[in-house]
């Protein structure tokens, strides 16, 4: 007899009205929320400006959610294009089925258009919100639960995961890798804020910290699921990319802090100019009244120079 075990919702849907609340979309909903809110407030205490972290992000996000779906359906292509299969399945997002690598890869490339167009760098933007990001992936894991799906292998210990009998699942108690993976990902956002505090990261390398330790946990996380997958010499595809992804990101970390030490001593140069340009003026022109004090005392100073020659030569004998 099971005395205890994590129930699964009876469904992934509530309506509300007419309109239908699907679980998985709102945890996504809230992770990037959340990611913008809390990196809003890193960005601010970098030197930038409040609201440019959303602005960035209404180009990141759905080149994030676009690369996820095309990574979930490149690599599980069978669940869609196979005999019997639906391949209009393949746009219902809301069924399911982001797969992170994809995300964080196109989501980069709209975070680049972003920061190009406020003329902001791109490591110093991903360094502001890689705690966030890490933040969203533990509250999108539970999109997870909602849709039953992304389990481990069955158990009886007593947080097991309850998963009902239904299309391609098997009803019974198992590992419940999307609470493992969530909680790894709050882990990592908390290892990623005390690394940035201590050693003072820059130039992308919070971000690089915060993509290897997801991956290192990613790694057995992934190796717990029993969902199928394309294997390679007997590893799950998540696995090999998990471990290539992690070394690449300690790489970077490595070659970056060498190269580039320290951290950026501006991060928007717009947000940078009208914030000396504020001081000045609550300063009342402080700073252009003592330039302009040093250079009227240089001028005099030269002046008096110039009439002491010209005395001396005056009162010096003259040589017939």
């Amino acid at each position: 007899m099971d005395l205890a075990y994590i129930p699964s919702p009876s469904t992934g849907v509530i309506n509300l009205g007419p309109v239908p609340l699907r679980g998985y979309a709102f945890c996504i909903i809230i992770g990037v929320f959340v990611a913008v809110w809390y990196g809003n407030r890193r960005w601010i205490a970098r030197g930038g400006a409040a609201g440019t972290v959303a602005d960035i992000a209404v180009w990141a996000v759905p080149f994030g959610l676009v690369g996820g779906r095309l990574y979930h359906v490149v690599t599980d292509y069978q669940l869609y294009f196979s005999e019997g299969r639906n391949w209009v399945d393949a746009f219902k997002i809301w069924e399911g089925g982001l797969g992170i690598w994809g995300a964080i890869a196109l989501g980069a490339v709209g975070a680049w258009i972003g920061c190009r167009r406020r003329g902001i760098p791109l490591p110093a933007y991903a360094d502001a919100i890689a705690p966030g990001i890490a933040l969203a992936q533990a509250i999108g894991r539970w999109g997870n639960w909602f849709n039953q799906e992304l389990y481990g292998r069955p158990t009886d210990l007593p947080w097991a995961l309850e998963i009902s009998e239904g299309v391609n699942r098997e009803g019974g108690l198992y590992h419940p890798t999307f609470l493992y993976e969530s909680l790894w990902c709050v882990g990592v956002a908390l290892l990623v804020i005390w690394a940035d505090r201590r050693f003072t990261l820059g130039h992308g390398r919070a971000f690089a910290l915060y993509v290897a330790a997801y991956c290192s946990g990613r790694a057995w996380i992934e190796y717990m699921r029993v969902d199928d997958a394309h294997h390679i010499l007997g590893l799950r595809l998540n696995v090999w990319t998990a471990t290539l992804v992690f070394l690449l990101a300690v790489t970077y970390i490595v070659l970056s802090a060498r190269k580039r030490p320290g951290r950026e001593a501006v991060v928007e140069p717009a947000a940078a100019k009208a914030a000396a340009g504020k001081d000045t003026a609550e300063n009342g022109g402080t700073a252009d009244s003592a330039d302009s004090g040093a250079a009227k005392a240089d001028t005099d100073k030269t002046d008096d120079e110039t009439d002491d020659k010209t005395d001396a030569g005056a009162k010096a004998p003259q040589k017939s």
